[in-house]
C-alpha cells in the first residue's frame, strides 16, 4: 500500500510538472511567434509605406519624412542592407504589372508569380508563404504585395525556443529526480501511521480473542448447568458478532498489504460463480427473493480461487440483504476482453444510495444501522480482492436496481 501511495505521489508530481512546463513552453512559443510576426510586419509596413522599396534615410535625420507610426526601433542602417525582400504590383484584374526583386538575387520571376498567387489565395492582408512574410495593400489601381524574407528571424526564434525547451526539460528532469528522492520522506508519516494501524489491529486481534474465547467457553459451561435462555443467547450472539468483526478487520488489514502473496492457479470462474449461486439460492428463497443466474460456461482466469470465491460470496450476500422483499437478484458472468461478473438486485430506495461511499469501511447504506449481520467491511474486502487481481469493482444504479460490476484481469 505504501509503495503504491509513493508511486501515485511520484506520478501526480510528474504529471503536474509536465503540465506546468508544457504550458510555459507553449506560452513561449505563442509569444515568440507573435513577436516574430510583429517584427516582420513592421518591415513589410515600412516598405509598403515607401512605395515598395526600403526607406532610404537614417534614424534621427531631421529631414526624414513623417510616417504613421515609428519604425526606428526596427529599421536601422544595418537592417536596410540585411533585409531581403521583393515587391509585386498587380492591376485590378490580378495581373502582375511590375516587380522589384533587386534585393533577392536567388528568386526568379516564375517564383515571384507563385508567391503572389499563394498570398492572394490566402485572402488575408498578412501571412506567411514559405519563409516570406507578406502584406497585401489594396490601391486604386490594383494591389501591392510586399514579401520580406524571415528565415533569419525564424532561425533565431527557433534557436531561442530550442534553448528554452532544453532548459525546461532539464529543469523538469531535475525536479522529478528530486521528487523521487524526497517521496520516501514525504510518505513516511503515512507509512508510520499505517504500520501503527496494522500493529494495533494485530494486537487487538490477540487481546480480544482471548477474552472472547473465555466468554464463549464459560457460556458453554453455564448453558450445560442452567440450560439455554434468551439472555445467554444474546451473550453468545454478541460475542460471535464481535469475533466476526475482529476476523474481518484482520482480513482487510492483510488485503491492504500489496506484497502479500496470492495462491495463483487457473480458476474456473464459471464453477466458482455457479457454486456461489447454489449456496445462496435457499437463503434467497427463505427471504422471498428470486435468485436468477446467467453464467457463461468455460470462463477461466489466473488468480487465487479462495479469494475469488469470497468476492463472489460477498457480492451475493450483499444482494440478498439489500434486495427488496419479493424482488429479484441477477448474477451474470461474461467474458469480453476480461471476465466480468455482475451482481444486481431490485432496490426501491436506489436513488438514496451514495455509490461513492459504498466501499468506505464501516459505511452502511441503511441510515438506521440496524444489524443485518453486516459491518460495512465486506465491500471493502471485495474491492481489495479485485485490486489484488489487477481488476476493478464498481457500483452502479439504474431504475429500481443497483448492482456491482467486477472486472478481473490476468495475473
Amino acid at each position: 500500500m505504501i509503495a503504491s501511495l509513493r508511486k501515485k505521489f511520484i506520478l501526480t508530481s510528474a504529471v503536474s510538472i509536465c503540465v506546468v512546463f508544457t504550458g510555459i513552453f507553449l506560452l513561449l512559443v505563442y509569444f515568440s511567434n507573435r513577436q516574430l510576426d510583429r517584427t516582420m510586419d513592421t518591415l513589410t509596413d515600412a516598405i509598403s509605406f515607401n512605395d515598395g522599396v526600403f526607406p532610404d534615410f537614417e534614424p534621427g535625420d531631421p529631414d526624414k519624412p513623417s510616417r504613421p507610426f515609428p519604425f526606428d526601433d526596427i529599421i536601422t542602417e544595418e537592417t536596410r542592407f540585411s533585409t531581403r525582400f521583393f515587391t509585386v504590383w498587380m492591376d485590378a484584374q490580378g495581373r502582375i504589372t511590375r516587380v522589384n526583386i533587386n534585393s533577392v538575387s536567388s528568386i526568379s520571376e516564375e517564383q515571384v508569380e507563385d508567391y503572389a498567387a499563394a498570398a492572394l489565395a490566402e485572402q488575408t492582408p498578412r501571412g506567411w508563404v514559405s519563409d516570406y512574410r507578406y502584406r497585401v495593400v489594396e490601391t486604386d489601381s490594383g494591389s501591392t504585395l510586399v514579401f520580406v524574407n524571415g528565415s533569419m528571424n525564424r532561425s533565431m526564434s527557433g534557436r531561442l525556443l530550442l534553448t528554452a525547451f532544453l532548459v525546461l526539460l532539464g529543469s523538469a528532469c531535475l525536479i522529478l529526480a528530486l521528487t523521487v528522492v524526497i517521496s520516501k520522506r514525504a510518505v513516511r508519516p503515512v507509512a508510520e501511521s499505517y504500520e501503527k494501524q496494522k500493529q494495533f489491529i494485530t494486537d487487538a486481534n490477540h487481546e480480544l480473542k482471548t477474552p472472547l474465547t473465555l466468554i464463549l467457553s464459560n457460556l458453554d459451561i453455564v448453558e450445560s448447568e442452567m440450560g439455554k435462555n434468551e439472555w445467554l443467547d444474546d451473550i453468545r450472539s454478541e460475542s460471535e458478532r464481535m469475533g466476526l468483526l475482529i476476523n474481518q478487520m484482520v482480513t482487510l488489514c492483510r488485503m491492504d498489504e500489496s506484497d502479500a502473496p496470492l495462491a495463483l492457479a487457473d480458476v474456473d470462474l464459471s464453477a466458482v460463480a455457479g457454486d456461489a449461486v447454489s449456496e445462496f439460492e435457499s437463503l434467497a428463497a427463505d427471504r422471498s427473493k428470486v435468485l436468477a443466474a446467467g453464467i457463461a460456461p468455460g470462463i477461466h482466469c489466473r488468480g487465487d480461487e479462495a479469494l475469488l470465491r469470497r468476492l463472489t460470496a460477498i457480492l451475493l450476500d450483499n444482494a440478498v440483504k439489500y434486495c427488496d422483499a419479493g424482488g429479484e437478484i441477477r448474477v451474470e458472468l461474461r467474458c469480453r476482453h476480461h471476465p466480468v461478473l455482475t451482481v444486481e438486485n431490485s432496490y426501491a430506495a436506489v436513488d438514496e444510495l451514495e455509490l461513492e461511499r459504498l466501499f468506505d469501511r464501516f459505511y452502511r447504506a441503511d441510515k438506521a444501522r440496524t444489524f443485518t449481520g453486516s459491518f460495512g467491511i465486506g465491500l471493502s474486502i471485495a474491492q481489495s480482492i479485485a485490486k489484488k487481481h489487477r481488476g476493478t469493482l464498481t457500483a452502479y444504479k439504474k431504475e429500481g436496481v443497483f448492482g456491482f460490476r467486477a472486472e478481473l484481469k490476468e495475473r
